[in-house]
């Protein structure tokens, strides 16, 4: 995530988890015209997308690993002030944690309100 992109109240990443990355990667960049940078995972590769000027726009992950249980959709991070305080917000106001809180350098948690939308909340 870029720094432009860590305001609160933002949309700061987009990511889609699936079955068969590679074939929404190469989907994503014919379609939408964006290159690709492989994110190593251990023993497989996640996608950096990237727009005509090399910035990262997007992620194209497997869902395994650390993603195995991420629902297969475009989820959006929407950048808090403090995850801890959101997540307890979630649970209060009807949502629930899909995904506990992890992460390096920031931490991510993806949640899911009460009409079952999914998206994940992400802390630098």
């Amino acid at each position: 995530m870029g720094e432009d992109q860590l305001v609160v109240g933002s949309v700061g990443w987009i990511d889609l988890t699936v079955d068969d990355a590679p074939v929404l990667r190469d989907f994503y960049a014919a379609v939408v015209g964006w290159s690709v940078e492989n994110v190593p995972m251990g023993d497989y590769d996640d996608f950096c997308m990237k727009d005509a000027s090399g910035g990262p726009r997007a992620g194209v992950c497997h869902r395994r690993g650390p993603n195995a249980g991420v629902p297969a959709q475009w989820i959006a991070y929407f950048v808090v002030a403090d995850l801890e305080r959101s997540l307890t917000e979630v649970t209060a106001r009807g949502g629930a944690v899909v995904s506990p809180p992890r992460g390096a350098g920031g931490r991510f948690a993806i949640v899911r309100d009460p009409a079952g939308a999914v998206c994940a909340l992400y802390q630098r």
